[in-house]
């Protein structure tokens, strides 16, 4: 799913907040996430999911980078969530704490039930799964494949900081203790073993531009098509972080012209390097991605 969806930016706002909302919307963010979880309180999500309600069905023009975060299916308000949004008709929902596969499966039925009872096209709702926020979700992270709806996966170190029972989850060397940077390994093996997108969560300093970037360009690298963003001072950073470079691009074209002028071959020394196959397969699909912005 990976090669028919891609979103670089995933910019929060809460969704009892119209004004941050509108913000969110009018940024140059690819997606945008209206949240009923945790940047809700319990006393203010009825408040919340009448505001998203309304907030998407007269902002239809953006409904393609719409989404909200609902609450965990295995908690009290994730079906009130959904029947207050859906006649909306969000472009995807974003997905805390599931448990695993049968979670993913018994929300597809849920939309698809809201779906057909708010006149939405039945199966185009997408999904991200949050997918490291509970034990048993880190456990389940290579269940996903062949899931319909789900297109990315991201990941989490506060939640699963706290049902782990940690009191912070930093390192002495100032990065993410060793289970979280297990988690965030998990979660870009599981969402490529899914074949979906892999989304880095977010740099919680909306200020320190420099860091996000650093941040960001290093999880491109390594494979990451996207990131969370809180503030929309982060999204312009975001999506140049994940956008390659026009010297990235020349090269994967240089690639892919030297392999088609020697059809067959396996290896072909290029510039002094030893080019092979799988510099080939990054090359195209680099170029695959450019093309789909």
């Amino acid at each position: 799913m990976t090669a028919v969806f891609n979103a670089r930016s995933w910019l929060f706002a809460p969704g009892d907040s119209e004004r941050k909302m509108e913000k969110a919307t009018a940024s140059t963010a690819d997606v945008v996430i209206f949240d009923l979880e945790d940047a809700v309180s319990e006393t203010e999500k009825p408040k919340a999911r009448s505001l998203v309600a309304s907030f998407l069905k007269a902002n239809a023009q953006h409904r393609e980078r719409l989404w909200v975060r609902i609450n965990p299916i295995q908690g009290p308000y994730a079906l009130d969530d959904l029947a207050a949004v859906m006649p909306g008709a969000p472009a995807g929902i974003m997905f805390p704490k599931p448990r695993g596969r049968a979670d993913a499966e018994l929300l597809d039925h849920y939309l698809t039930a809201f779906e057909a009872a708010s006149g939405v096209p039945v199966g185009s709702t997408k999904v991200m799964l949050l997918a490291t926020e509970e034990p048993s979700s880190m456990l389940a992270i290579g269940s996903y494949a062949g899931l319909p709806r789900v297109v990315a996966m991201s990941w989490g170190a506060e939640d699963l900081a706290t049902a782990l029972g940690a009191s912070d989850n930093r390192g002495d060397f100032g990065g993410y203790d060793y289970t979280y940077e297990l988690a965030r390994s998990l979660c870009l093996v599981g969402a490529a073993a899914a074949g979906i997108a892999a989304i880095e969560t977010i740099h919680g300093d909306f200020k320190d531009e420099a860091g996000l970037r650093k941040r960001a360009t290093a999880m491109r690298r390594a494979g990451w098509r996207g990131m969370l963003a809180i503030h929309p001072a982060q999204v312009d950073v975001i999506n140049e972080a994940f956008s390659p470079s026009a010297d990235e691009i020349a090269h994967a074209q240089e690639i892919v012209a030297v392999f088609a002028a020697n059809p067959g071959a396996g290896t072909i020394g290029h510039k002094g390097a030893m080019l092979d196959r799988p510099h080939l397969a990054r090359a195209q699909a680099l170029l695959a991605l450019v093309q789909r912005k």
